[in-house]
This record gives structure tokens, C-alpha cells and sequence, in this order.
């Protein structure tokens, strides 16, 4: 993110052309020199006391609760944003509508309503949406549903309408059809990656224990975590050219990964890129997987990490990756339900901890550190039914609730923040995302990081970031609509980029990085300024 206030070097280039043209005498320049070198010790003296300042402090966590944000819904399944910077909430309801609720407003209007295409009840239904990451600019969304028809999962695209961004146009573009076998197991997450590419879960097609063994079945798509890029030119998809199994290698090009039995809920940490999915368990256990490119995860083989005999001649754990955690069923717990990283700017949760919970019994659990060594604690024992988490743009987690409501987890004690009408989330590093193509590029998440780290919890930062968002939006236009103005952006963001970077593994290192320019700029200006002042004797 820009840092900096660049109207005082301009303001002194414009003293020195004025200078030139009144005829100053020569002894002026030095003057110019001296004023240049006070100004960078004093930019640089501020930054350092202001990172010393976030490194030396954190925010306390209050209890947790749960916000009511809307009620009355129609079995709502997901909520979401759309990452353009406008801070609306999307909220896909099962029978086949997406409603969009804006920053502030208590009831939601229809964004899109598919109904008359959707087959739905039990695990049937309009399932996921996800939005381009470069929605903002193209229009462009998708949906995962099951169609009336025959039960088949459908991904398909759909753009939001020109004339109002919050109603979506009708006109549908089929992108992927999966036949499912039986009714459940039908996944229904997608969502974007870091790398641009579109992420599909899908389940093992149903009944129990995958009777067909599609999960281990490198060519049938259930049972898989699908990889797609919907940008190829001419054609509705294609398959990253990394993918395990493109080209001539045997296998679908689609898959990413292997083994699931029902991915219904997975996400992005928005820090790191990693992929985390909650895999729905048979009989005994409920595991969270962290997702990679070629991972088998052992279904029907292993469920977590427990051997399910249905192949126990192939039950040797080294030959599959085994679950981050996994709990089993005591207490009638018997669904997990995936979650999210928290990245938030409302210092609700510790921060990197992962929180996912149960259908059965409304638990909601977090995961700290989110890696196999953290420890599974309880957050809250609600009511709800709960069908899925989400995010908005600024990072804070929701909670739906299949019989109607969508919450937002909030600390008893509410924290000072950027609200939701001011900031800018995943949208506002708006230039970085210009520059790089796309909110999920890894220069954009290393400097949204270091702003949600380093910035939002402290006022001078918010300050800085409010500004920021109320003034980047017309340049980052201009860039993204220009291949010059790009490759200069990602030049001069190249540097800053880079000292991001080291601020977020050692802010020490940055302190010191940061001080040793400033102090070179003080040696060269008293430097240059001895050269002149010998020059004029």
C-alpha cells in the first residue's frame, strides 16, 4: 500500500523552478539540500516511531458473542462478499436465490433468483457462489447448484448487471456439469485461489461408505478437490497446466487433489494462501484438511485417520495425508462444518486462528495455532443449525444458520476499527490490486496482511488506511485500464513490496532497514550540501 504524502517533494521541485526563475543566487541551493534532508530524517524518524509503537503493543480479545446481522431468511447456506470494496454481504439461500445486503441495512433485496433451475432439499440445492477476482472490473460470478433435471452439479457463470450493480443479469453460461449419482455428497463450495484459479469440492456422489470408490478414482471427478481456470480464451474452462493429472498423464486434468468424501465447506487463508477444508466424516470421525496440489486424502481408505476396512489391504497411512485434526462423535457432534483463518480487522479472535464448527450440535470451535499442533478449543455452544461461515471484506467471520439467521462473531468488548461503511478490505489496497491483476496476488495479500497487522488496529494507522481508501480509487482505475501504468506501478511497488515483506518476518529487521535509509539520506544531504558550500568558496 502507498505509503508517504508526496506533495511535499513536489512542492519543493515546484520552490526550485520558481527560484530558477526569479534568478536566486546559487547560495539558496543549499538551503533547498538542507530542507531535503530534514524532511527525510523526519519521514523516516516518524515511521520508526510509529512501527515501534505497533510492534510493542496488541489489542485485547473480549468475549465472544454472536451479532445478529438477518434474520428471516429462507435456509440460508453461505455468506460472502464480493472483494470490489463495496462492503456488501451476499447470502446464498439453498432453494436457489442470492440476496445482497448493503453496509448498514437491516434486510437484504435479491440479487439473483435461479429457483425454477435448482433441485433442492437435503443436500440438494444452490450450494456456492464465488466471485472473479477481478468482479469489480468484469461482472463476472459463479454458482454451484443441482439442477432440476437430474440432481447433476452445475457450475455456471453469471455477471451482475450494468445498469445496477445489486441485481444480477439472468442470462446463465454453463461452465462444468458433474452427473451425481445418488442425492448426497454433492460438495457445493468453489471459491478463487491465490494463484486466479477457480476451486470446485466436490463429494464421493453419495449413499455410504463410496460404493463406487470414486474418491480414489483418478478418473471421476467426486470425491476430488477440482482446480479450473475460467479466463482461457475460447473455450469455458481449462485446466492449469500443474494440475497432477493434465495433459497425458492419466487422470482428469480438473483434479487438484484426491480422496475427500464431502468437502462442503473450505477456504483461503487470506495470509498465508493456504487451503482449509472441513471433510464431512462417515460414521466416526470429522477431520480438517489442509489442501495441497496432489494430496491424497485417504477416503474411502481412512476416514480421518482411522482405517474404515472398506480396502484394508491399502491401509498403510503412509500413502495418504493425514488430517491437521479430527474429532469423533461423542456428544452427539456429527457434521463439521469448515471455517475460516481469522485475518480481521476487529481483533475479535487471535489472530491466525482457525474456527469451524459442528451441524449437529452448534459448537463452534477454534484451532490455535490453525497447523496439527494447535489446540482444538471451544468458543461457543449455540443453538443454530449451522450450515456454513463466511467473511466479509475486512476479514471478520460469520456464522449461517440453516433455520434463518446470519451472525457475526464480536468481542463483548467492542474495539475502536474502520467500520464497514469506511473500510475498504479486500478491495482497498485498490492500486497494489490494479497493478497485479487481482485482489489474490501475493504482492496484494503480503501488503493487506502488513495492513491488517500493522495499520487498522492502531488510529494513526486507520487514519492512514481511511485516507487512503477515500483517495486511491480513480488512480487505481487509471492503472487497471492501462499495460503502461501496470508494469510502472508494480515497479515502484517493487521496493515496497520487498521491505513489506521483511516487516512481516522480522519488524525489527524493517525498523533497522527503514532507520539505515534515513540515515543515509541525512549523510547524503549533509554531503552534498559541504560539496556546494566548498563550490560557492
Amino acid at each position: 500500500m502507498p505509503r508517504g504524502h508526496p506533495s511535499r517533494p513536489f512542492a519543493l521541485m515546484a520552490e526550485e523552478r520558481e527560484s530558477s526563475r526569479r534568478g536566486t543566487p546559487r547560495s539558496n541551493t543549499p538551503q533547498v539540500l538542507a530542507q531535503h534532508a530534514r524532511a527525510a530524517v523526519g519521514s523516516y524518524a516518524g515511521v520508526l516511531s510509529f512501527l515501534v509503537l505497533m510492534a510493542t503493543c496488541s489489542p485485547a480479545l473480549g468475549a465472544i458473542q454472536l451479532q445478529p446481522v438477518l434474520t428471516g431468511l429462507s435456509s440460508p447456506v453461505y455468506v460472502t462478499h464480493a472483494h470490489d470494496g463495496t462492503n456488501r454481504l451476499f447470502i446464498v439461500e439453498q432453494p436457489g436465490r442470492i440476496l445482497v445486503l448493503q453496509p448498514g441495512a437491516a434486510t437484504a433485496t435479491v440479487f439473483l433468483d435461479i429457483t425454477p433451475k435448482v433441485l433442492s432439499g437435503g443436500e440438494q440445492g444452490l450450494l456456492g457462489l464465488a466471485f472473479h477476482p477481478n468482479y469489480a472490473f468484469n461482472r463476472r460470478f459463479f454458482v454451484n447448484y443441482t439442477r432440476q433435471a437430474d440432481g447433476a452439479t452445475v457450475i455456471a457463470e453469471y455477471r451482475s448487471s450494468v445498469a445496477d450493480p445489486n441485481i444480477a443479469d439472468t442470462a446463465e453460461t454453463t461452465i462444468l456439469v458433474i452427473p451425481q449419482p445418488f442425492a448426497n455428497h454433492n460438495g457445493g463450495m468453489i471459491e478463487f485461489g491465490p494463484d486466479g484459479f477457480l476451486y470446485i469440492g466436490m463429494g464421493d456422489g453419495g449413499s455410504g461408505n463410496d460404493p463406487g470408490n470414486r474418491a480414489q478414482n483418478i478418473n471421476d471427478l467426486l470425491g476430488k478437490m477440482l482446480r479450473i481456470d475460467i479466463d482461457a480464451p475460447g473455450v469455458p474452462y481449462s485446466s492449469p497446466p500443474d494440475n497432477p493429472f493434465v495433459g497425458a498423464t492419466p487422470g482428469r486434468d480438473e483434479i487438484f487433489a484426491v480422496g475427500l468424501r464431502n468437502p462442503f465447506r473450505f477456504s483461503f487463508d487470506r495470509g498465508t494462501g493456504q487451503l482449509y477444508a472441513g471433510d464431512v466424516g462417515q460414521g466416526a470421525r470429522e477431520e480438517i484438511d489442509i489442501i495441497t496440489l496432489g494430496g491424497n486424502y485417504g477416503w474411502r481408505v481412512f476416514e480421518g485417520t482411522l482405517c474404515t476396512n472398506n480396502d484394508p489391504g491399502l491401509c498403510n497411512p503412509a500413502n495418504f495425508v493425514p488430517p491437521i485434526k479430527e474429532y469423533d462423535h461423542s456428544g452427539g457432534r456429527c457434521s463439521i462444518i469448515g471455517g475460516y483463518v481469522y485475518r480481521g480487522t476487529r481483533s475479535t479472535l487471535p489472530m491466525g486462528a482457525y474456527v469451524f464448527g459442528d451441524f449437529c450440535t452448534g459448537e463452534i470451535f477454534q484451532l490455535l495455532p490453525a497447523t496439527s499442533s494447535g489446540a482444538q478449543t471451544l468458543l461457543m455452544d449455540t443453538s443454530l443449525s449451522i450450515s456454513s461461515f463466511g467473511e466479509d471484506e475486512s476479514g471478520e467471520i460469520y456464522v449461517v444458520d440453516l433455520n434463518g439467521t446470519v451472525h457475526r462473531l464480536t468481542g463483548e468488548t467492542g474495539t475502536t476499527e474502520v467500520t464497514s461503511e469506511n473500510n475498504g478490505g479486500d478491495g482497498g489496497c485498490a492500486i497494489a490490486t490494479a497493478a497485479y491483476g487481482s485482489p489474490l496476488a501475493g504482492e496484494v495479500l503480503v501488503l493487506r496482511q502488513f495492513r491488517d497487522r500493522y495499520l487498522l488496529p492502531y488510529a494513526p494507522g486507520r487514519l492512514l488506511v481511511t485516507t487512503y481508501y477515500r483517495l486511491s480509487p480513480p488512480l487505481a482505475r487509471a492503472i487497471a485500464a492501462s499495460d503502461t501504468l501496470r508494469a510502472v506501478s508494480r515497479g515502484t511497488l517493487l521496493p515496497m513490496v520487498w521491505w513489506t515483506r521483511l516487516a512481516l518476518v522480522s519488524p525489527v529487521l524493517a525498523i533497522l532497514s527503514a532507520g539505515g535509509v534515513g540515515l543515509g539520506s541525512l549523510a547524503l544531504g549533509v554531503a552534498l550540501t559541504r560539496v556546494l558550500r566548498r563550490g560557492k568558496s
